[in-house]
């Protein structure tokens, strides 16, 4: 299961080892038991990547072998893809901009689409210093 956090300023992508329903009922008991209104609601996640990366191509043809069209790739520019996911949101508020988005597919495609990830917050970083 990929995890997105999104919070006022970023956001952060990780592989969860459980289940997508799993991981969802542990965050439902832990919200009643705090007290914590909950809004869970499908809905889609975007995100971009530049398209230079070592592996961008491999994700590509992952894309193209899943038919359940849970991910899709746009090119933006000549520096950048779109990357949207679709899943679940959860957070306080159906309206509310800080929560999570938590989607499952491929463990390949996951795996991947992390790396990607990751990677470019690494080249990110050494642009920004």
């Amino acid at each position: 299961m990929l995890k997105l956090t999104y919070t006022e300023s970023s956001f952060d992508l990780e592989c969860v080892t459980l289940s997508l329903e799993e991981w969802v009922a542990q965050r439902v008991i832990l919200a009643l038991r705090v007290g914590q209104s909950l809004c869970i609601e499908p809905n889609t996640a975007s995100f971009l990547l530049p398209v230079d990366l070592p592996g961008v191509e491999v994700l590509g043809a992952e894309v193209k072998k899943d038919d359940r069209e849970i991910i899709a790739l746009c090119t933006c520019d000549a520096e950048y893809m779109e990357v949207t996911l679709r899943g679940s949101w959860l957070s306080a508020s159906s309206k509310d901009s800080v929560g999570v988005f938590v989607t499952t597919m491929s463990d390949r495609a996951e795996f991947f689409l992390h790396k990607l990830w990751q990677e470019a917050q690494s080249c990110a970083s050494v642009m920004s210093e």
